[in-house]
């Protein structure tokens, strides 16, 4: 396992991006969390030197649909939104890291299955 595979566990990962994230995104976009179709998770994928691959977890609430009209734009949003606030994400990338400092890049969403899409966030440490 990497050194950031040691930094990056699943309670890390919650610590960065909390479950009630997910909540507050809803509640702001739509005034009610229970409207939202999927949580939103961050799980890390590995590192190739100082670039770390992340990505954004979309996982279909039951009793929703999770369509890819809802999801092919989020990276546009995600990368403006301040409630997701992948600039905050990745400073604590950076900080948990032990660097000064990170850019960071969503990806295009990835279906992965009916009831799993992902944005890849890639993260560049300084």
């Amino acid at each position: 396992m990497s050194p950031y595979g040691r930094i990056f566990t699943e309670d890390i990962l919650r610590t960065i991006f909390p479950p009630e994230r997910t909540e507050a995104f809803f509640e702001a976009l739509f005034g009610d969390a229970e409207e939202g179709s999927y949580d939103i998770a961050l799980a890390y994928g590995g590192a190739e030197g100082q670039v770390l691959n992340f990505e954004l977890k979309l996982v279909q609430r039951p009793g929703k649909c999770l369509a890819c009209n809802l999801t092919y734009g989020l990276p546009q949003v995600f990368s403006r939104h301040p409630v997701i606030n992948v600039n905050g994400i990745a400073d604590a990338v950076a900080q948990a890291a032990g660097a000064p400092s990170a850019e960071w890049q969503l990806g295009n969403t990835r279906e992965l299955s009916r009831e799993l899409h992902v944005i890849p966030l890639t993260i560049t440490l300084a």
